[in-house]
């Protein structure tokens, strides 16, 4: 079975819905027969690469809140957080483009190294103090690395603008056709969705009902035909 997960790194939910997630999945019977797959989703596609401003501002701008109510929802989002055992600063974050760590991702993803990443930009974002969008590619790289991948290849997704450039872009087309218009938007075996940083019970439910719902194989009936198997190839009929 497979599990697609739209989320974008500067989504604080996206961050704590995936450690949810994993909590029902850690506790699956079919675990080892669950594929996860991270796809991307900007929420702020707009914002230029070199536009970094405070978490707070943003917000304020944003949603037309104060910052006393921008604050305070920090506050609840540290404390979900915390609940999942995640890290997670309330004050003095910044946000920016995510573009470029999508990028990467698909760079992961052929790699095999796509959730780490995830998870060490996640931390990155949310849990240190050094930012991931005003301190250069290199941070970027160096991230990266700490992930599992080599900073050669990194850097030189980072140095050409287009690398990976339509594969987020599908990314994104694929969400709005499958009728997401916010993350975390998680989708299991093109068959269910569930939106939204859900309690791990519903994810449970979730998996439940997707794996138990698959449809077995249908072989149609075309008569015996040679084949290979485990103990070796039939031999050519004349």
């Amino acid at each position: 079975m497979k599990v697609e997960i739209w989320s974008d790194i500067a989504c604080p939910w996206c961050y704590v819905g995936k450690a949810r997630f994993e909590k029902a999945l850690a506790a699956f019977p079919h675990r080892d027969r669950v594929e996860v797959v991270h796809r991307s989703f900007e929420l702020d596609p707009g914002r230029a690469k070199g536009d970094v401003q405070p978490v707070i501002t943003m917000l304020t701008k944003k949603y037309g809140m104060s910052e006393a109510q921008a604050q305070a929802g920090e506050e609840n989002l540290g404390a979900q957080a915390a609940a999942e055992g995640l890290e997670y600063r309330t004050r003095d974050r910044d946000h920016g483009n995510t573009f470029d760590m999508h990028r990467l991702l698909h760079l992961a993803k052929e790699q095999g190294r796509q959730d780490e990443l995830i998870q060490v930009l996640y931390r990155a974002n949310f849990a240190e103090e050094r930012s991931v969008f005003s301190e250069g590619e290199e941070r970027l790289v160096e991230l990266a690395v700490a992930a599992g991948l080599d900073a050669e290849d990194a850097r030189k997704v980072l140095a050409d603008p287009t690398a990976y450039a339509d594969d987020v872009r599908a990314d994104e087309r694929e969400a709005a056709e499958l009728g997401a218009n916010g993350v975390p938007f998680f989708v299991l075996d093109r068959k269910y969705g569930v939106s939204g940083a859900q309690p791990a019970e519903v994810f449970t439910q979730a998996l439940t009902q997707a794996w138990g719902e698959r449809s077995p194989l249908q072989l149609l009936d075309q008569g015996d035909a040679d084949a290979c198997g485990p103990d070796g190839c039939a031999v050519p009929r004349h």
